[in-house]
């Protein structure tokens, strides 16, 4: 599987040529599914999922003129047999995934069993943006502020610190972006310190791609990498 690991969506012209060249052809010509299931926890979470999916967020993603798209949510798969959407999914060409809730997305990729399919995918474009991006690493940087919105008595606080660990390294992103004071440089340098493993922060114009075991970073913008 490919990754393009972003913090702020597909916001420029290097991350864009990237996911193209992922593609191995033009938006245009390539489906794509999309994941909004992260945004629900949050306040008017329906609608910023259906900002998301119109194209109206301000992280560019589903209206980047895709020739097919269409939605994939978590939370119904365990309910449905898999004949009605594996097919899809191991046809499409990009699975995007949105941000939000980095705790409560891990949760209902394992629940779907989609965690478990993704490396059996090896043509799939993964496009993550913020928390759809923080889920493929090993750690979860927003567990204390994911567990305010953990239900009472759900176990899904059991482990809030780990995330899938489909990639080796850690993410902090929104690196410097004003409203977010724990990614600062300095407040993930804090982090990163407890973390055994090497730890990129990157801004909004900044993008990870990952092709087997070669980590690529595609900036317009500014990172940090801290080694663990």
């Amino acid at each position: 599987m490919k990754f393009l690991l972003t913090s702020g969506g597909i916001a420029n012209a290097s991350i864009h040529d990237t996911l193209v060249d992922l593609l191995g052809k033009p938006i245009t010509e390539s489906s794509a599914l999309f994941i909004p299931t992260a945004i629900y926890p949050f306040p008017n979470g329906a609608g910023m999922a259906w900002k998301a999916i119109s194209g109206q967020a301000a992280s560019p993603l589903c209206g980047l003129g895709w020739q097919s798209l269409g939605v994939l949510e978590l939370t119904a798969l365990p309910t449905i047999q898999q004949e009605s959407w594996l097919p899809e999914l191991r046809e499409t060409d990009a699975l995007l995934v949105w941000g939000g809730d980095v705790l409560y997305l891990c949760h209902w990729m394992r629940q779907s069993g989609l965690a478990d399919l993704l490396p059996s995918l090896s043509d799939l474009v993964y496009v993550g943006v913020s928390a759809g991006s923080i889920v493929m690493t090993p750690y979860n940087c927003d567990v204390e502020f994911d567990l305010q919105f953990v239900p009472d008595g759900s176990e899904m606080a059991e482990g809030a610190e780990n995330a899938l660990g489909l990639v080796d390294f850690a993410l902090r992103v929104h690196l410097d972006r004003e409203g977010f004071d724990d990614s600062t440089l300095t407040e993930v340098e804090k982090w990163a310190a407890g973390i055994p493993a090497a730890t990129y922060a990157i801004d909004d114009e900044t993008a990870i791609k990952v092709v087997d075991d070669t980590i690529e970073v595609v900036s317009e913008g500014h990172w940090k990498l801290f080694a663990g």
